[in-house]
């Protein structure tokens, strides 16, 4: 049985099935069979008889995969699946905890709150103290209570240095009551508590660390602080100031990749795989660099990239596939002209056979989805969001879409309804129910029976909703259909509110595209809000891809993780938008946006479209742009550019950092103004002290070379 699960293996991917009970480290490129290989791993010491299935403790990082190792598994061998610990952290936690409820201090049928749940709990919470959720917003309180339990912090354990930190860890402190008093837990809760369960409770986790004598990781780039704590006391590595676990530490198989270590934001921690080496006493790191997936030429570009980074444990991936195709590389005037290649290539594509769901467009920010969604739109192809909303589906959209159909028709009861407590403004649902009997009884709309004063205790609150329509409505009044929008998005308070959260920068940069949504729309059709309106209405309805539907995959590049496409756009490739500009000034926030696009270049098969923009619509107004200094690190022997665009390209990366960056305040993509050409934008810039020359990008003006001491430019930002 064991030789016949060794077939086909590749000499890597061999010894990392057999290795003997040892902690390993194993680098598993992309598309290099690493599922096959933590399968076969299990099921080998299964099947040589070196545990037993209730020995075995294997951990995903997500659901699919978990069930798809336990399919597998099920397939090569004759065993019950449920005798297998395999699952993801929150449900291997979920399992614990439901076994030893009562040494956890839970009781028994304690029950998970997911994130609407908590949300809504916390919401609860705030409103029961009287505390103001606009100074506490309940979305930024629980992004900090579950980052505090995610880096193992009770609240007596958290660092508070002055008034505003103070009241949040108190709020903390009684959000933990509460949950206690209600018998609920949160996701980062499982996870801590059993950590805190096995710390404290030697006899447990003696039972547990000599049950399970191999554990088995995936993903280890995306570990936390805590999961990778968890993970050491079920190992037997103690932290400092514990009772050393007895005997020796079990054999901690960890497969990851640090080159596709992408989640930052949400806490995760390629250090970890540096501090296994160390703790673990690593020895034996193999690297799992064949390819399966992608033609030689993807590869070649993948690896090229990745090695500006210097931070990595290294390796190279490598294919007995053919070279193929070079990378396709179109520069486009505006980001309506990208959308429409694009569109052009895919239904070519779609003519030659190839099946759209096999062809994905990914971007690096949601909001560049507007662009493209409109002209698929028009020409009628068929698509899906992957792991998200289309634009005009978006919370944030639909909010800002409800205020302005208020203007429009303020007897609007759905938009009403939508909006009248967002953002929070103290109107409660007894006071929509008051209102909502008022406009039965009297035959009127809702936004009538609000005027009619009706509304009980919330009267004033319902009188401030409608003194602030009314205000926008006449605030309004001949200004143009961009305007407009804005207008909304201020007055209204949803820029306040978004850039209160945490997280709400993708959704301020969505609502930013709505402006330009606007703009474009009077661009080509008219300058009419009831007309954008129902424009919105129709393209956030049609086009949409029924159940098994073939249609094209839109996504970001964080969605894509995992996934693999016959056909990949890469769209927006410039300074500013990839590298982000929030990164591209932080040399590790550089190294994560490279390893972004490192993910994006090898999801591709067989064909790989790089794509950017001289000028993209922002708030409504066309910014010009730079290509992304990835380009430039990938060997021009590997691109075929269909075009040159219209400016020549800019000099070599080397240069385009230099002294005059400190000296001078310039940057690549800095926007400046000249009296004579106009707007433009920095595209390169060599020598310093008063001896710099800086190449800017003028648009229709051309690229010009100036000596920046008598230039004249004025930097805009």
């Amino acid at each position: 049985m064991s030789a016949t699960l060794l077939e086909g293996l590749n000499p890597e991917q061999l010894a990392a099935v057999t290795l003997p009970p040892v902690s390993a480290l194993i680098l598993a490129g992309a598309g290099s069979g690493k599922t096959r290989v933590l399968t076969t791993r299990i099921a080998w010491l299964l099947s040589t008889g070196q545990i037993g299935p209730h020995g075995v403790l294997a951990v995903t990082f997500t659901n699919k995969a978990a069930k798809e190792m336990l399919t597998r598994l099920s397939a090569q061998l004759p065993i019950n699946a449920r005798t297998l610990w395999i699952g993801t952290f929150h449900g291997l936690c979920n399992r614990f905890l439901r076994l030893h409820w009562r040494d956890a201090g839970l009781p028994e049928a304690f029950q998970i709150m997911d994130s609407a749940d908590q949300q809504a709990a916390v919401k609860r919470l705030l409103k029961a103290l009287n505390v103001d959720d606009e100074k506490y917003p309940p979305r930024e309180l629980t992004y900090y209570i579950n980052g505090n339990k995610e880096e193992g912090l009770r609240p007596d354990a958290v660092a508070a240095h002055d008034d505003y930190s103070r009241m949040q860890r108190q709020l903390y402190e009684e959000y933990e009551r509460q949950c206690r008093r209600e018998g609920v837990v949160d996701f980062a809760e499982l996870l801590l508590r059993s950590y805190e369960l096995l710390r404290d409770n030697a006899a447990l986790r003696g039972h547990y660390q000599a049950r399970f004598r191999h554990i088995l990781i995936d993903e280890f780039q995306d570990t936390n602080r805590l999961q990778y704590q968890w993970l050491k006391l079920l190992a037997g590595k103690e932290p400092e100031g514990s009772a050393a676990a007895e005997g020796q530490s079990a054999a901690v198989f960890a497969v990851g990749d640090d080159d596709q270590s992408i989640y930052a934001f949400r806490g995760a921690n390629v250090g970890n795989m540096h501090d296994f080496q160390r703790d673990f006493r690593v020895e034996t790191v193999i690297r799992l660099e064949q390819n399966y997936r992608s033609h030689g030429n993807i590869l070649d570009a993948a690896n090229a990239l990745i090695a500006h980074n210097r931070s990595r444990l290294g390796k190279n991936l490598w294919t007995e596939a053919p070279p193929g195709e070079p990378l396709r590389v179109y520069e486009a005037a505006s980001d309506f002209e990208e959308a429409g290649f694009v569109v052009d290539e895919v239904k070519q594509m779609r003519r030659d056979g190839q099946s759209l769901a096999d062809i994905a467009v990914l971007y690096r920010s949601n909001a560049q989805s507007r662009v493209l969604e409109h002209a698929l739109f028009q020409a009628a192809i068929p698509y899906r969001v992957y792991g998200g909303l289309r634009f005009f589906e978006r919370q944030e959209i639909k909010h800002a879409l409800a205020y302005l159909r208020l203007l429009a028709n303020p007897e609007d009861d759905n938009a009403l309804l939508r909006v009248i407590n967002f953002p929070a403004r103290g109107i409660g649902n007894r006071t929509l129910e008051l209102l909502q009997e008022t406009a039965r009884g009297t035959g009127t709309s809702l936004w009538l029976a609000a005027c009619s004063g009706g509304a009980g205790r919330s009267a004033a609150a319902v009188g401030r909703f409608i003194q602030l329509i009314e205000s926008m409505r006449h605030e309004a009044e001949g200004l143009r259909l961009p305007e407009k929008v804005l207008l909304v998005l201020e007055r209204a308070g949803l820029l306040d509110h978004y850039r209160a959260e945490k997280e709400g920068q993708e959704r301020l940069e969505n609502l930013d595209q709505l402006i330009s949504a606007a703009a474009t729309f009077v661009q080509e059709n008219q300058d009419d809000l009831t007309a954008f309106l129902a424009h919105a209405s129709l393209e956030a309805g049609e086009h949409e891809a029924r159940p098994g539907e073939d249609a094209l995959q839109l996504m970001t590049v964080h969605a894509a993780k995992g996934l693999e496409f016959h056909a990949v756009f890469l769209t927006g490739l410039e300074e500013g938008l990839f590298p982000h500009d929030n990164s591209r000034d932080d040399p590790k926030g550089l190294e994560e946006e490279r390893r972004l696009a490192y993910v994006a270049l090898t999801r591709a098969r067989r064909r790989l479209y790089l794509s950017l923009a001289q000028s993209r619509m922002l708030h409504g107004q066309t910014r010009l742009s730079v290509a992304s200094r990835f380009l430039d690190e990938i060997p021009a022997a590997l691109l075929k550019w269909l075009n040159r665009g219209y400016a020549p390209a800019a000099k070599p990366a080397s240069t385009l950092r230099s002294n005059a960056e400190q000296e001078h305040g310039l940057r690549i993509g800095q926007q400046v103004e000249h009296p004579k050409f106009g707007g433009g934008v920095v595209v390169a810039f060599d020598g310093h002290g008063n001896n710099v020359n800086v190449q800017v990008n003028f648009g229709v003006q051309g690229v010009k070379w100036l000596a920046l001491a008598q230039s004249r430019l004025t930097l805009l930002n």
